[in-house]
């Protein structure tokens, strides 16, 4: 048989110690594990929220497009363009400075940005969206804006916000100095989108007359 050991006190303390260091270590190990875990969570929670709110903004904003108009000033084949634009229905607010046009005649592609010289308002049209001063700042790569409908007054020349039941027409050269480098000639196909800075384009397309019988032409 071995030799026995004889246990004095001083052995029950010192076994007494060594067992809280090690309680005492489990439990640092553990605070510090919890706090990771709910810094995690919250970090998750942050990150979960404002992906949700981005997702909302892509899913339920968007633009509509109402309608698309076509004119002739003069000239032999339509000139200017009118697109006339609302935001969905529940929509969130957006900023016209911050969208684009995309339009192309199969031939010419352009992407068009806001010109804030070519801005007008309700008591300007006065019985005529046609009116050449609406367009004579526009060329190429721009589009101007015509206030048919803005209750709040939310859409204005420095900051050009629709929401709600607003209504406006987007204008656009065709010309020479246009968007196409010529006039809309008869049986062209064009084709095209207005994308905000979140949610859904508004897209249309139409193809032109075969023939130019009058000045003003509902092309979409």
């Amino acid at each position: 048989m071995g030799k026995k050991h004889k246990l004095f006190k001083k052995d029950f303390g010192s076994i007494g110690i060594g067992a809280m260091i090690i309680f005492i270590s489990m439990v640092l190990v553990a605070g510090i594990a919890a706090s990771v875990l709910v810094q995690t969570a919250n970090r998750l929670e942050m990150q979960a929220m404002t992906t949700g709110q981005e997702t909302e903004a892509e899913v339920a904003t968007g633009i509509h497009v109402i309608d698309v108009g076509g004119y002739r000033s003069g000239a032999a084949d339509i000139d200017y363009l009118g697109i006339m634009i609302a935001p969905w229905a529940g929509a969130k607010e957006v900023d016209l400075s911050q969208t684009y046009v995309e339009i192309s005649d199969t031939n010419i592609k352009n992407v068009l940005k806001y010109q804030s010289t070519e801005f007008h308002g309700k008591a300007e049209i006065n019985g005529d969206m046609w009116d050449a001063g609406f367009f004579d700042g526009l060329d190429g790569t721009t589009f101007g804006i015509i206030i048919i409908e803005d209750a709040d007054n939310s859409c204005n020349k420095s900051t050009p916000v629709i929401n709600r039941g607003d209504k406006v027409v987007l204008t656009c050269l065709c010309g020479a100095a246009g968007c196409f480098g010529q006039e809309l000639a008869e049986r062209t196909d064009v084709w095209g989108m207005v994308q905000a800075e979140d949610g859904a384009a508004g897209v249309f397309s139409f193809r032109t007359p075969s023939s130019y019988t009058d000045s003003v032409f509902d092309l979409y």
